[in-house]
């Protein structure tokens, strides 16, 4: 447990520099090229990494229509959609309803999925949310005034991601992590490519800007090539529900970077959210270890 606990850290640090790439990127570009040159910088990356491993890739034995699925699904979809609405909200906000990704998960696995949900499951989640709500000093009244559309856009961003989890668990546990990742990537660069083409529509060499580049190759690079590595192996080696926790700590993460990058100051209500979403994460995978065990029995 102590690799994937380690995985589930470093994710949250380089998520949590995510939205605020996407706000500076959308300062230039349309939410689907922002997509695009996410998917293409991190597919480059990830097949750089694949010629350097010499990775052995059996390409007649790939399941290519669930990669495609999932490509979809955990990646060209969501990603739209994060981008679109954070053309009506703030990031802060878009971080916030991001993290409702596992409670997504939870509700997938168990209606089409068959899993099993434990009380310390469900008591877990909603102690984190309860954290990410102080920790971002979120109120109701600013849900309701702020855009309801990007708001839904984002709550249709975390549904993807908690279906695309569980996809991946189902029917690509024969795939190796490195694969997953540069064929799902792969999918969805030509996906969002068709997608930039019909809505927002913008020359290759666009990308090459200064201005472009630099923030893609956070945002591509390591937000999406190197990430995503870490993510499916949390998937495969954990599962989608513990994988899909990475989104509440990203906002804590994401203050962590605003305090070093921007001199952002931290707040006594932060440091208090951040230590019950820790709680929160921790009562939710005690159950999955009990669990582990009593099946193990």
């Amino acid at each position: 447990m102590g690799k994937l606990y380690g995985a589930l850290m470093v994710l949250s640090l380089i998520w949590g520099t995510s939205f605020l790439f996407i706000k500076i990127l959308l300062e230039d570009m349309g939410p689907a090229a922002v997509v695009f040159g996410r998917c293409l910088f991190g597919f480059v990356t990830l097949a750089f990494i694949v010629l350097l491993k010499r990775e052995n890739i059996a390409f007649k034995r790939l399941p290519k229509k669930k990669l495609i699925l999932v490509g979809f699904l955990n990646n060209a979809l969501p990603w739209l959609l994060i981008s679109a609405s954070e053309t009506m909200i703030s990031s802060s906000m878009a971080s916030v309803m991001n993290a409702t990704t596992p409670i997504w998960t939870l509700l997938i696995g168990s209606l089409f999925f068959a899993a099993a949900l434990g009380k310390n499951q469900w008591l877990g989640i909603g102690i984190g949310f309860i954290g990410i709500l102080i920790l971002s000093d979120i109120h109701t009244a600013d849900l309701l005034s702020g855009n309801t559309y990007g708001v839904l856009l984002m709550s249709g961003a975390a549904f993807c991601y908690g279906a695309g989890t569980h996809l991946t668990k189902k029917h690509l546990s024969g795939v190796s992590t490195l694969q997953i990742s540069l064929f799902t990537l792969f999918a969805a660069t030509i996906i969002s490519f068709f997608a930039m083409q019909v809505l927002s529509p913008t020359p290759i060499n666009k990308f090459m800007e200064a201005e472009i580049f630099l923030p893609l190759i956070g945002l591509g690079a390591f937000g999406s090539g190197l990430a995503y590595l870490l993510y499916y192996y949390l998937v495969k080696e954990g599962s989608p529900e513990f994988a899909s926790l990475v989104t509440y700590i990203v906002p804590g993460s994401a203050i962590i970077w605003g305090a070093i990058l921007l001199q952002e100051k931290i707040h006594l209500s932060m440091l208090i959210g951040l230590l019950i979403i820790f709680a929160g994460v921790y009562i939710t995978q005690k159950k999955e270890n009990s669990a582990g065990r009593n099946a193990a029995a």
